[in-house]
């Protein structure tokens, strides 16, 4: 089982000055994070992509290529590119590039995007939400078997004999889906036999079996191979010493960050005891000490049948000495007891 970690590049907030930490400061220290996570044996890191003034990154492989030169192992992927709002053709060849930077080590992770900044950005509609999206994975997917393209759709002028460099390492990139939980969507992902991904970050994991269940009942109905079957869960979370002293730390941040994106939304204040119930074994945070956090992955890898978990470390941006420890732990205590349980 692969263990990692993802991250949006959130900006923290200086209440004195009313103004956000600046981009280049955090993109900085995210720098110096992909660093630790490579050195201490993480299995992967994602990064994702945002068009808000709360969030640093809007370019996840602008990120990911510079991480490429100061790792060695670490597997590198957006987490998600929102491709809906940008061009197939362009994606595979800034991925394809990172895979020949990192030798091999570059993902995709491709979804419809829960936040919608990017539509108008770009000059999409967002009544095509659901059609864009379908069109331009069938056409990722197509670029990822084919350097040569000939193709057709609704919302991208057509290609003709069109050859898409540069190619991949082994002329392949693996392409996950990340979604929310929608059965369409999990439907799609196993019928197309794609890695899947659910972001589980609120209510009752236990709540997403059935989703989980109809992925695996689809991708055999499917005909494609079990042993190739790769499954996924991201979720918040941050790890310390003390597990009720990084609660009590960290709640404020993670309450600032749910409190403005819930402002949007029309979502109720977020409270303490929404955090607190979140961190028990049956919520959807992981944010404790190290023996909690194990157990809980554990936890959810007997539910799930998982091949790949990913801590999301960086909601309303906590401190990077708490970014760094949290991973420093992730490496060297949590991977190791995961390992070693698996192994029995």
């Amino acid at each position: 089982m692969e263990i990692g970690i993802s991250m949006f590049g959130d900006l923290a907030f200086n209440r004195s000055t009313n103004s956000f930490q600046p981009a280049q400061q955090r993109i900085q220290e995210i720098l110096e994070e992909i660093k630790l996570a490579d050195e201490v044996g993480l299995d992967v890191f994602g990064i994702g992509e945002h068009h808000r003034p709360d969030f640093s990154v809007s370019s996840p492989e602008i990120i990911l290529a510079a991480a490429a030169g100061i790792t060695k192992n670490i597997k590198l992927t957006s987490s998600v590119t929102v491709l809906s709002s940008t061009d197939p053709v362009r994606v595979y060849q800034n991925f394809s590039s990172l895979d020949l930077v990192s030798n091999g080590r570059a993902e995709i992770t491709v979804g419809r995007g829960s936040f919608i900044e990017s539509f108008p950005l770009f000059g999409y509609n967002l009544n095509d939400y659901a059609g864009l999206f379908t069109e331009k994975l069938e056409l990722l997917l197509a670029i990822n078997k084919n350097d040569t393209i000939t193709w057709k759709g609704k919302y991208r002028a057509p290609l003709v004999e069109q050859q898409v460099l540069p190619r991949a390492v082994d002329n392949h990139l693996d392409i996950w889906i990340a979604v929310g939980g929608t059965p369409e969507s999990v439907v799609r992902a196993a019928r197309l036999g794609l890695p899947l991904i659910v972001a589980i970050i609120g209510g009752m994991p236990r709540q997403f079996q059935p989703f989980f269940q109809l992925y695996k009942d689809e991708y055999l109905k499917a005909g494609h191979d079990p042993e190739k079957m790769q499954l996924a869960t991201h979720s918040h979370g941050l790890i310390g010493d003390q597990a009720q002293e990084t609660s009590d730390r960290y709640f404020p941040h993670y309450a600032d960050q749910m409190n403005r994106i819930g402002k949007d939304r029309g979502w109720a204040p977020y409270s303490k005891a929404q955090f607190e119930g979140g961190r028990e074994k049956e919520g959807a945070l992981f944010v404790g000490d190290t023996a909690q956090v194990t157990d809980k992955i554990l936890y959810h890898q007997e539910l799930f049948g998982l091949t790949r978990f990913l801590l999301h470390v960086d909601v309303g941006a906590p401190s990077h000495k708490d970014l760094m420890r949290t991973i420093e732990l992730l490496g060297t205590k949590v991977k190791p007891e995961v390992d070693k349980a698996l192994r029995k």
